[in-house]
Formats: C-alpha cells, sequence, structure tokens
C-alpha cells in the first residue's frame, strides 16, 4: 500500500507571489485534495540579504486570496487546538539545527567533505536517470565541467546552507511523497536525487509542470501584465475566476466545459492529464472566466464585492439605504466587468444632491436644444405612472416615441445621459426604477435645463 500524498509549494519570499508560484501552488493544492493527502506550504528563507517579512506577507494573503488553505504547520492558534488555517507555514530560517544534523550525517558517511571552509557534497560520476510523471524519464548526465569536478557545495564558508541542500532535507523530514514544481526546476534535479540516494531513502515522485509564457511565446517575467497575483485583488477579480483559468494553464479537464470552482476541479485533478507543452498567458481569456464567474455570483458576494469596490474609487455607500445600494449594483451585475471598473458603471447611483458628472462626450451627443421638449415630455410620462416600475417605465417611453413618430432610440440617450452622465451603462429601465421617482424627476430637470443653455 502506497503511503499517503503528501505534497508542499516552497517559495522563497524575495518579492511577489508570481503567476507561475501560483499556479505552481494550486496544482500542488488540488492533487492533495483529489488524493485525500496533504498541502505542506515551506517558506524557503535561508536568503537572508534577499528576503524580506513583507514578502512572506504577500506569499501568505495571497495564497489565502485563492483560498489554498494548507494542511499542516507551527501552530499559531491557541493551545486549545487549531482547526486548518490555524497554523503558519514552516520556515527554513528556524530549521537550522535539522541541517546541521543532516550535514553531520553526510560527513559520517564520507559522502560530504571541507573545503575551503564549506561544505561540499561528493556528486556521484554515473548519470542520473529523472524519472518524471509529466515529462517522462530523463536521463542526466555529467557535462564536461561537471566531468572535471561534479561536487558542489552543501553549506558555504559563511555557514548557509544552500537551496538544494535545505530543499532535500526538508522534503526527506516532511515525508513529501510528490514534488510538483515548474519545469525550469527540472536540471536541478539530478543533484536533489542524489542527495536522497545519500541519505539511503527513496526519492519523492517528480512532476514538472510546464512553463507560464506571454502570448508571444517569450517567457513571462516579473514586469509583464498579469504577472502578479497581487495584480488580479488590485483589479477586482474574482479569485475563483482566476484559479480556473490557472488550472487550465497547463492542465486539460477532459470535460464538455471549462468553466470550475476549485472545489469542482479537485475530484477530475490528476497528474497524467497535466500536458507536457508549454501554456500561454492569455488575459483576455481570464476576463471571459471573470465575466462568467461574476454572473455566477450570489447577489450578497456580488454586492459585497462591490461595496468595496467602490470604497476603493472613494465612493462610501454607508449613507444610503442598504436595499438601494444592493438593487443599484445588481444592475450591472450582468456586465461582467472587473470590480475596479463597476465604479464607472454605478457611480451615477451615488451623485450627491442628484449632481451627475456629465461626460462631454455624452454631453455633446444627447443634451442638446433638440432633447428639451424630448427631456420635458418624459418627465411628465414618468411623474405620471401609477407604478415607478421598470416594466411601466418601458411602456411610456416607448408609448411617447410612438405619439412623436420618432424611433426609441433618440429617446433613449437624453433620459439616460440626463440621469447617469453616460451613453452606456446598466439596463435603462431598471436603472430608472433603483433610483427611484424623486431622483429621476430631478435628474430630468437639470438636464432639461442644461440641453437649453
Amino acid at each position: 500500500m502506497s503511503a499517503p500524498v503528501r505534497v508542499r509549494f516552497a517559495p522563497s519570499p524575495t518579492g511577489y507571489l508570481h503567476v507561475g508560484g501560483a499556479r505552481t501552488a494550486l496544482f500542488n493544492w488540488l492533487y492533495a485534495r483529489h488524493t485525500g493527502g496533504t498541502f505542506v506550504l515551506r517558506i524557503e528563507d535561508t536568503d537572508n540579504a534577499r528576503n524580506s517579512q513583507e514578502a512572506v506577507d504577500v506569499i501568505l494573503s495571497g495564497l489565502r486570496w485563492l483560498g489554498l488553505d494548507w494542511d499542516e504547520g507551527p501552530l499559531t492558534g491557541d493551545a486549545d487546538g487549531p482547526v486548518r488555517g490555524d497554523f503558519g507555514p514552516y520556515f527554513q530560517s528556524r530549521r537550522g539545527e535539522i541541517y546541521r544534523r543532516r550535514a553531520e550525517e553526510l560527513k559520517a558517511k564520507g559522502l560530504a567533505y571541507e573545503k575551503d571552509g564549506a561544505l561540499f557534497f561528493r556528486m556521484t560520476r554515473d548519470p542520473v536517470t529523472i524519472p518524471d510523471l509529466v515529462v517522462g524519464d530523463v536521463v542526466r548526465p555529467l557535462t564536461d565541467r561537471e566531468a572535471l569536478d561534479p561536487d558542489w557545495v552543501l553549506i558555504r564558508s559563511d555557514g548557509v546552507p544552500v537551496f538544494h541542500f535545505v530543499n532535500v532535507v526538508d522534503d526527506l523530514e516532511m515525508g513529501i511523497t510528490h514534488v510538483i514544481r515548474g519545469e525550469d526546476h527540472l536540471s536541478n534535479t539530478a543533484k536533489h536525487i542524489a542527495l536522497f540516494e545519500a541519505f539511503g531513502v527513496e526519492p519523492p515522485r517528480y512532476a514538472h509542470i510546464p512553463l507560464i509564457l506571454n502570448l508571444d511565446g517569450s517567457k513571462m517575467s516579473k514586469r509583464d501584465q498579469g504577472a502578479s497575483v497581487q495584480s488580479y485583488i488590485d483589479d477586482g477579480y474574482l479569485p475563483e475566476a482566476v484559479i480556473n483559468y490557472l488550472s487550465l494553464l497547463g492542465w486539460s479537464s477532459k470535460t464538455a466545459t471549462e468553466l470550475f470552482t476549485a472545489a469542482e476541479i479537485a475530484p477530475l485533478f490528476d497528474l497524467p492529464d497535466i500536458n507536457r507543452s508549454n501554456a500561454r498567458f492569455d488575459l483576455k481569456k481570464l476576463e471571459h472566466f471573470h465575466f462568467e464567474h461574476t454572473r455566477r455570483l450570489s447577489p450578497d458576494r456580488f454586492v459585497e464585492n462591490g461595496v468595496e469596490a467602490l470604497r476603493k474609487a472613494g465612493i462610501e455607500t454607508a449613507g444610503f439605504d442598504p436595499a438601494y445600494v444592493r438593487a443599484a449594483l445588481l444592475t450591472a451585475q450582468e456586465k461582467g466587468k472587473l470590480f475596479k471598473e463597476l465604479p464607472v458603471w454605478t457611480d451615477f447611483y451615488f451623485a450627491l444632491d442628484d449632481a451627475v458628472a456629465y461626460e462631454a462626450e455624452a454631453k455633446a451627443k444627447a443634451l442638446i436644444p433638440a432633447a428639451v421638449p424630448i427631456v420635458s415630455q418624459l418627465a411628465a410620462r414618468f411623474a405620471a405612472l401609477p407604478e415607478f416600475t421598470a416594466a411601466a417605465l418601458e411602456v411610456s417611453l416607448k408609448g411617447l416615441a410612438a405619439e412623436l413618430g420618432m424611433k426609441v432610440g433618440a429617446l433613449i440617450p437624453p433620459c439616460r445621459v440626463a440621469c447617469t452622465g453616460r451613453l452606456v451603462g446598466p439596463s435603462l429601465y431598471h436603472l430608472l426604477e433603483v433610483l427611484g421617482r424623486e431622483k429621476v424627476a430631478r435628474r430630468l430637470e437639470r438636464a432639461r435645463m442644461v440641453s437649453g443653455s
């Protein structure tokens, strides 16, 4: 019987959480959830010169935003006992004694030696075969340069252990069964396998996943659009949309749909279904997933996100009736825009004293002298309605258009710009209903005066 699956995500806190790192964390998380295994988070922070607490915080907040909860670590909760998420990650900087003990073990076996103040590993001279669940078997012979001196440093002369050493020791100590990581780490794996064998243990199973490239085929750098998870948070993406899209960068569901939540992906996810070829990042496709997931949101969650987006834009909703705020925001849900764009679609609802800001182009096209009689008659019609509902407003506007011998499309722009300041936005009749009889009357009167001036 095989051991329970244990996987890990092991980022270095030297900057923001890269989309490639987030995808690696996601694939590990999905495999753990698929198999009923354990997902371990380990911060590889032995490089004191480049690490920062700020970077650690960014990584942790990014993973939490994505919903990628880890399953074990040093407790941070009460002594009564934690629940999932009540513990922090492992930090390599706090595991120095373990590395020293493992270094002494290699020295005792004659597989490590000191030279120039550093500790070296006595590397095998034979080719190393890397069995990989995605790439297939890879044979790694020594290069010409390595053939002259294949040994490599375990602990530098300043006493700091190198990445390859602590990475293997931690995987060994934590019982990691599968290492799922980017293909750019494949070149390191021969060293890691040799080190596992030096400790007399079976290496974990490796699965090197394809790289994420830009659309033009270039490697995605830190400066490229979409490279930082924080940018998705700032731009108002839904985490489930980002998860959905990242899952398909290198993995195929083999189902008729591509629209999933993380909980729906996990039962389907398996390592043999990871693609061999590199994935290309397409921001437009991510926006499509955001659109679809926005439409699936519960009204309560959409409103919660919308209120936060308005707050970030400097629009406070606390002074308005919660039912009004809810109704206003929900008129924009089907638009599927990023939450950072939501204020452009809904800010007119919250204009103080109904002083809507008219966009210059909208004002020039719709609020002209010829619009004065239209706006006046619309105001009279709307004021006389027994019920101020979207259905009644639509019948009223279309009825006026028929009486005037005009197309409905000629009446809509003056009405919309009068009430919103823009030529585009949510459904006209529904936004009028939400604004209510009094607000609409005041805004039409103001627009009539502006059009005639």
